[in-house]
């Protein structure tokens, strides 16, 4: 399993894409549809239509690399906020690649304390 950097910025396209589209067809459809630099350092998620496929594109100073996961009998786990364009942590993601339902995932929240004890 690969792993992507921890600050690595990650933008979701929500609704389901024609998984025909490459790399070309992807970088247009992040400045067209989600309004975002495909040259920007962060990764581009796209699902298809039956849920069990995952895009990812992203451009590393040299070129494009376009990342392919297809699961075999189960479906990703794809976040049903309203906004077309969701903004995920490089952790986010790889939960969502590893099946986990990242809207049911909730972490203790930030407390500020002014002393110990």
């Amino acid at each position: 399993m690969f792993r992507l950097d921890a600050d690595l910025k990650v933008y979701l396209h929500r609704e389901a894409i024609d998984f025909r589209k490459g790399i070309n067809g992807l970088a247009t459809l992040v400045e067209q549809s989600m309004g975002q630099d495909p040259f920007a350092r962060a990764a581009y998620a796209f699902r298809n239509r039956g849920g069990n496929r995952i895009k990812l594109l992203i451009y590393d100073r040299t070129g494009f690399w376009l990342l392919i996961k297809r699961l075999e009998q189960d479906r990703f786990a794809w976040p049903r906020r309203p906004q077309a364009v969701m903004e995920l942590t490089a952790e986010q993601l790889h939960w969502l690649l590893d099946g986990i339902d990242i809207e049911a995932v909730q972490r203790h929240p930030v407390r500020h304390y002014q002393h110990a004890g």
